[in-house]
């Protein structure tokens, strides 16, 4: 069967419309883990098939339903017609690229919203007429909003990330321009408001944060899913990177303030219009995963429940987002009382970020190809925590070290943390497939959330005399050694057979099926 789409054909029964890229069936039933790609004997089969065998009761059942009603439809038409799994033609279309770019640029935005006054705290406390404390409090309250609007963003990403990327445009779009009009009225600007404008812009960031598994899932085969995914979760933080590096530049005093908040109204208005314009869904599968039927809500609740290698990566995934969240938002107040400037806080925090993605550029694509998620984490997450570490003294390396000590160890932890982003929200989408993708996906970067905004707080409780934050460093660098442990233990004591890639084998067992066929 030929379908033409974007203006090409596509003649075979799994192709692209664009790449011409073949889902080609292996024959020698390789199987995905997380550890990279190895043979599958009969055994191992079984056991793999042994150990989701409960997580596929609901799955199943659809599915034979689905079958018998395809079947009856074909006795129906006298054999003339094949079923409806035989005539399913996989491509990716072109106008995946347009929500891509739509879906990174709102997490840029977003971002950039978050931090939008962290960078000049102190000009920002005196504009307002307030402290330091308080300021902070429009970061804290900001991640504070993830947490309370998760179920909706669930159940509205679960009807397809289109829907989510609406949403979150509308809100980004109504409370910049809200928090542009609490710092113009009066002489000192109306907090209030401000702080209103501010929690709207956090009720939009987990509508797109939490998108980005969804739409690869959606758009994308598993030969690039990771890559698409790391390029919009690694987006949000790039966007903090851009208001790290930018705004102390905008903001010279305090008078300056309200027209930095315009500048950054503008542009988030021309990055959130052309949301309304995306495509909602391809108009054929990209795969044979993304049409699996996916688990109700409350099965995949009752699923992550007993899933011990879901709260193996969930734990220091929320971890480790929290202190990444607690860094960004209080970097100047850390670096600024042993004689650092605005500008460089501003350039530390580009280079956690910049740095990060650089790595993030080059690590995905080869765990894309090799689907080495285990080896990933494993190397990564010891050199985070190592980082936090060695940055309780780095601050106070000015005089003898100038700005050396803090740049490098921002460039090293950023490196390896956003390695792992993507990383961690695929391997989990892998791991507990068919659950829908933005449930853990959001579970996870809910977590991040709400623990940021907590190590805000205490970090803030923590300051020593004149402002100094060596005590907040230490409870964050304990933390993250905490974390350290958990990961490693994933397919350790016997649960190796947990870390099969459901996934990819489902595609692949597919293409053996339409091949076969």
């Amino acid at each position: 069967m030929a379908r033409k789409e974007d203006g090409l054909t596509s003649p075979t029964t799994q192709s692209t419309a664009d790449e011409k890229e073949v889902l080609t069936p292996n024959n020698d039933a390789m199987n995905a883990t997380g550890t990279g790609w190895r043979k599958l004997s009969e055994g191992d089969e079984r056991r793999g098939a042994a150990s989701g065998e409960e997580m596929q009761i609901e799955l199943n059942e659809t599915v034979a339903t689905t079958r018998d009603t395809a079947k009856k439809a074909d006795a129906g038409s006298g054999g003339a017609s094949v079923s409806a799994a035989e005539m399913v033609e996989y491509k990716v279309y072109r106008r995946r690229w347009f929500g891509l770019v739509q879906l990174t640029l709102l997490n840029v935005i977003v971002s950039w919203d978050w931090l939008t006054f962290s960078p000049v705290a102190s000009h920002a406390a005196r504009y307002f007429s307030t402290d330091e404390n308080t300021i902070n409090w429009l970061s804290t309250a900001f991640l504070f909003a993830f947490t309370a609007i998760t179920p909706l963003v669930i159940y509205v990403l679960h009807l397809g990330p289109k829907p989510s990327i609406v949403t979150s445009a509308t809100l980004i779009l109504v409370g910049n321009w809200i928090r542009y009009a609490g710092c113009r009225s009066g002489e000192k600007g109306l907090f209030g408001v401000v702080m209103f404008g501010q929690i709207l812009t956090g009720l939009a960031q987990p509508f797109v944060l939490a998108a980005p598994t969804r739409y690869s899932d959606l758009w994308f085969t598993n030969r690039g899913r990771v890559a698409a995914t790391a390029l919009t979760s690694l987006a949000n933080p790039f966007g903090a990177a851009l208001g790290q590096l930018i705004i102390p530049f905008w903001v010279e005093g305090p008078g300056d303030v309200s027209r930095m908040v315009l500048y950054v109204s503008v542009i988030s208005t021309v990055c959130a219009l052309p949301a309304f314009f995306i495509p909602a869904r391809p108009p054929t599968p990209v795969a044979p995963s993304s049409q699996t039927p996916k688990l109700s809500l409350i099965s995949s609740a009752k699923f992550l429940l007993r899933q011990t290698e879901f709260y193996l990566l969930f734990v220091p995934f929320a971890i480790y987002v929290g202190l990444f969240n607690s860094i960004s938002s209080l970097l100047n107040q850390v670096l600024l009382p042993h004689g650092y400037n605005d500008e460089e806080a501003g350039v530390a925090g580009a280079l956690l970020i910049v740095v990060g993605l650089v790595a993030s550029a080059i690590t995905s694509p080869l765990i894309d190809k090799y689907k080495s998620y285990l080896l990933a984490i494993r190397f990564a997450v010891p050199i985070v925590g190592l980082c936090y570490l060695v940055f309780i003294w780095m601050p106070g390396t000015r005089d003898s070290g100038g700005v050396a000590g803090p740049y490098v160890v921002m460039a090293a932890m950023g490196a390896a943390s956003f390695s792992l982003v993507p990383v961690v929200v695929e391997f989990l989408v892998e791991l507990t497939h068919p659950i829908s993708p933005e449930v853990t996906s959001t579970l996870a970067w809910s977590g991040g959330q709400v623990l940021g905004g907590i190590f805000i707080v205490v970090s803030g409780a923590l300051k020593g005399e004149g402002g100094k934050m060596e005590r907040a460093l230490v409870f964050h660098a304990v933390l993250a050694l905490v974390a350290v442990p958990l990961p490693l233990c994933l397919g350790c004591f016997g649960r190796g057979e947990k870390l099969v890639l459901r996934r990819v084998r489902s595609d692949e067992v597919e293409g053996r099926r339409g091949a076969e066929a």
